[in-house]
């Protein structure tokens, strides 16, 4: 199948002995209670295989809402998948890690619920490593807070459990330039950190820019997920985004995301980016 047949939302990449693995949010019904996860595998990121299922989330109680976002991480020798969910006893969100042995194997609890705070509603969390100490980046969603928020949280090392507070790194309203908005809500999801060749941290996330749907970016001042975050020019502005950051086997930057983003038409898109120092931009 092609990519044009994937949907999907929030498309994630994992890289791995010359294999792409791509997970996303399963489209139908906007992943509010569809059962689970799949992967989906190329050589060339043109043709890829039918999806096999990575989590059916009934399997472990966590079919009680949304399921969204799924990233894989390879850390310490094993898999982890980190996902958003509705939790079991309230319609709070919040990312939950699971784990497993290989990145299309089926996939189980790590984490005792959501990592997020309790009775936040949070969610999109993504795995971040700075000298040797795990975190995972998530939000904190507009509609509890109305301007949603970029958080960071360190893990343990077995990224079971917090083992500190959140802290914030912005917020939806610092977006550059003009921000839509719902009301006097702003909108903050899918971060993901890259690093760059010349030490510099960027962020992507995303939000909404003029009416359509749109891939941000972020920079650290001092290179460190603890620095200040400079917002900078948008690299995607057509209704399109929850994107992430990968490395071709050829070793060209890529940039994944969805669009457009409105049902029943999402799909993965494969962009190639350019690298000027801390600059990123579409080619």
């Amino acid at each position: 199948m092609l990519a044009k047949d994937i949907h999907i939302r929030d498309p994630f990449i994992l890289p791995k002995d010359g294999l792409y693995y791509l997970y996303g949010t399963r489209a139908s019904h906007f992943g509010t209670v569809t059962g689970g996860f799949d992967v989906y595998i190329s050589r060339d990121l043109i043709h890829w295989s039918e999806p096999k299922e990575i989590l059916n989330s009934a399997d472990f109680d966590l079919n009680n809402g949304v399921n969204w976002a799924p990233e894989v991480h390879e850390y310490r020798g094993k898999f982890y998948l980190f996902a958003t969910f509705t939790k079991k006893d309230s319609d709070l969100r919040g990312t939950a890690i699971l784990k497993c042995d290989s990145p299309d194997g089926r996939f189980v609890p790590n984490s005792d619920g959501s990592i997020t705070p309790k009775d936040w509603y949070a969610l999109d969390g993504t795995f971040y490593q700075e000298n040797g100490v795990p975190y995972m980046v998530f939000c904190h969603e507009h509609v509890q807070i109305l301007n949603g928020t970029v958080e960071a949280v360190p893990l343990s090392e077995d990224l079971s459990h917090p083992v500190g507070a959140p802290f914030t790194l912005f917020r939806g309203s610092d977006a550059f330039g003009l921000t839509f908005h719902k009301g006097d809500r702003y909108v903050t999801d899918g971060p993901f950190l890259y690093r760059h060749r010349n030490g510099a941290l960027s962020m992507i996330w995303s939000t909404g820019i003029n009416g359509k749907y749109a891939q941000c970016r972020a920079l650290s001042d001092n290179g460190s997920i603890t620095g200040h975050w400079i917002q900078q020019p948008h690299l995607f502005t057509e209704d399109g985004g929850h994107g992430m950051i990968f490395r071709t086997f050829e070793n060209q930057l890529m940039l994944t995301l969805h669009r457009p983003n409105r049902q029943p038409d999402e799909r993965p898109h494969f962009l190639p980016l350019s690298e000027q120092g801390s600059i990123l931009s579409v080619i």
